[in-house]
């Protein structure tokens, strides 16, 4: 009986390969081979995606942030509705609150473009939520973190996208003294 795993994990590979892109082999505790692919971002610099291929479908997953610390109303009814509109994955949660993408391929599907088209969804929407997310769920610790920084004299250049939910009226500090090569 011919392996039905290999040539999927044949063709996954040499598209990973075609496009650049950084993956390494996983067993993880199954018995079926995984692949965590590295996907390079803007907003969230990288989004580390596992496929896992099974005997009939390829699992997507990709972890986006942790639980939510507040507002945890909005940050679900935006996840929700962000589902409508993304292609062969969805936002999930996982036993500790912590969200995820989460989709899967039928092996017969799997081809360089439907890869493509998945992978790019995932980054697609990790890159475009990864803030928003962090905005409604961790504003509380944001401001914190801004504050905390000032008081230290820290770099605040990677909060500079959140400048607008500092409320002291001290967010111009971003602008001013920060170390642009930190």
């Amino acid at each position: 009986m011919s392996d039905p795993v290999q040539p999927v994990q044949e063709v996954i590979e040499a598209t990973l390969r075609d496009n650049d892109l950084e993956y390494t082999h996983h067993r993880g505790g199954g018995v079926l081979p995984a692949l965590v692919v590295s996907l390079p971002g803007e907003r969230r610099l990288k989004t580390n995606t596992i496929l896992s291929i099974g005997e009939h479908s390829v699992r997507v997953e990709a972890f986006v942030c942790r639980r939510p610390d507040e507002n945890f109303e909005a940050v679900y009814k935006f996840l929700l509705k962000r589902n409508r509109r993304l292609y062969g994955v969805a936002y999930t949660l996982d036993n500790l609150g912590d969200i995820y993408l989460v989709g899967w391929m039928a092996n017969a599907s799997v081809t360089a473009d439907e890869i493509d088209r998945v992978l790019g969804q995932v980054l697609e929407a990790v890159d475009a939520d990864f803030n928003t997310l962090l905005e409604l769920g961790f504003r509380t610790s944001i401001q914190k973190e801004y504050q905390w920084r000032v008081a230290r004299g820290e770099s605040l250049k990677n909060l500079q996208a959140f400048e607008h939910l500092i409320a002291d009226g001290t967010s111009d500090l971003i602008d001013q003294g920060d170390d642009p090569g930190a």
